[in-house]
C-alpha cells in the first residue's frame, strides 16, 4: 500500500478525496470554501471536514492560512498530488501524426493549455480518424482530435460519443487539394488510378465525391504512402493535405470540381475534439480548455515565432 493509500485509509482520509476534487479548481492565493460550505455540499460533518483538510496539509498537497473573518486561503497546492488523491488520472488524447507545422502547432497548443488544467497530460499520435475513434471507445485515450467532418461521422456511427470542442475553420488543415503524378493532368478523369485511404474519413469521402460518375480505379493505400505512390506513378491522383509543402512543390494540383466535395472540404479544415458522453470528469477538465489560446499558439508555431513541443 502506498503512502497516499495509507493516509487516505480512514474516515477523514476518504473525505479528503472529495475535498481534493473541490480544491483542484481553486488557485493559490484564493480563499477556499468555508467548512460549512463543504459540509453542506458534501454531506460531511464539520469535524470530518476539518480532519480532511488536515490530512491534505499533512500530505503537503495544500498549505492553508487562516485570516480570521476573511476566511481561509490556499497559499500553495501540489496539483499533481491533488489529482492523485482525488483519484483523477492523467488526461491523454490522440491526434494525427504531426507531419505538418499546422499539426505541430495544434499539438503544442493543446498540450500547453491542458497542462494548465492537469499537469499529468499527454498526446499520442495515430494515423486515421477511424482508428482514433476505436482507440477512444476502448478507453485507451480520453479524447480524440480529428476534423469536424470525421467527428460528425463518428458520433452518428458510434453511440455514446459527443463533440466537446471545435477550433474553427483552418485549425485542422488549411485546405485539401487533388495532387497529380503528371503535370498534364488538371482534374480527375476516366481511366485514372486514384489513391484512397479508407481509414481517413476526410480523404476517403472527398475522394469518392470527386470521383463520382467517373470510371476510375480506386487504389487503397495508407495516407502517408500516397506521396510515394504518386512519385512512382503507381497512382495518377490523390487527395492530400495542402499544408504539406513538400507535396505542393513536387506535384501539380487543383481544387475540387465537385460541388459536394467542395462543401464537405470546408468541414475537413476544422479541428474537433470528441469524448465519450459518460466521461463526466474528463469533460469537466476539457471544458476549461481555452480554444482561442490553442489557436494563438498554433499560429505562433506555424509562423516560426514559437518552437513546437509535444
Amino acid at each position: 500500500m502506498s503512502r497516499i493509500d495509507e493516509s487516505l485509509y480512514s474516515k477523514n482520509g476518504l473525505a479528503a478525496r472529495y475535498i481534493a476534487r473541490e480544491l483542484i479548481d481553486i488557485s493559490a492565493g484564493q480563499r477556499i470554501p468555508r467548512v460549512s460550505d463543504f459540509t453542506e455540499k458534501l454531506a460531511l460533518g464539520r469535524g470530518t471536514v476539518q480532519g480532511a483538510l488536515k490530512v491534505l496539509e499533512d500530505m503537503r498537497a495544500i498549505k492553508l492560512e487562516s485570516r480570521g473573518h476573511l476566511g481561509t486561503f490556499l497559499l500553495k497546492r501540489d496539483l499533481n498530488l491533488l489529482y492523485e488523491i482525488a483519484g483523477i488520472g492523467p488526461v491523454i488524447g490522440v491526434m494525427p501524426l504531426p507531419y505538418s507545422s499546422k499539426y505541430e502547432g495544434l499539438a503544442t497548443g493543446i498540450i500547453e493549455m491542458l497542462e494548465k488544467i492537469n499537469k499529468r497530460t499527454g498526446l499520442a499520435y495515430m494515423r486515421g480518424a477511424i482508428p482514433r475513434v476505436e482507440a477512444l471507445k476502448s478507453r485507451r485515450y480520453d479524447f480524440a482530435i480529428m476534423s469536424l467532418l470525421a467527428a460528425e461521422e463518428a458520433i452518428s456511427t458510434f453511440d455514446g460519443l459527443e463533440i466537446n470542442k471545435t477550433f474553427g475553420p483552418g485549425s485542422y488543415v488549411t485546405s485539401h487539394k487533388i495532387f497529380f503524378s503528371n503535370k498534364r493532368f488538371s482534374k480527375i478523369e476516366d481511366g485514372m488510378k486514384v489513391g484512397i485511404d479508407y481509414s481517413s474519413v476526410d480523404q476517403a469521402e472527398i475522394t469518392m465525391l470527386e470521383c463520382e460518375g467517373k470510371k476510375v480505379e480506386l487504389v487503397e493505400a495508407g495516407y502517408m504512402q500516397l506521396f510515394s505512390m504518386l512519385t512512382k506513378g503507381i497512382i495518377d491522383a490523390a487527395v492530400w493535405n495542402a499544408d504539406e509543402e513538400k507535396t505542393l512543390k513536387t506535384f501539380p494540383s487543383s481544387d475540387f470540381y465537385s460541388p459536394k466535395a467542395r462543401e464537405i472540404a470546408t468541414k475537413a479544415t476544422t479541428a474537433a475534439m470528441i469524448v465519450e458522453t459518460s466521461r463526466t470528469r474528463i469533460k469537466e477538465q476539457l471544458e476549461l480548455l481555452d480554444t482561442k489560446e490553442v489557436i494563438h499558439i498554433q499560429q505562433e508555431v506555424v509562423t516560426g515565432k514559437k518552437y513546437p513541443h509535444y
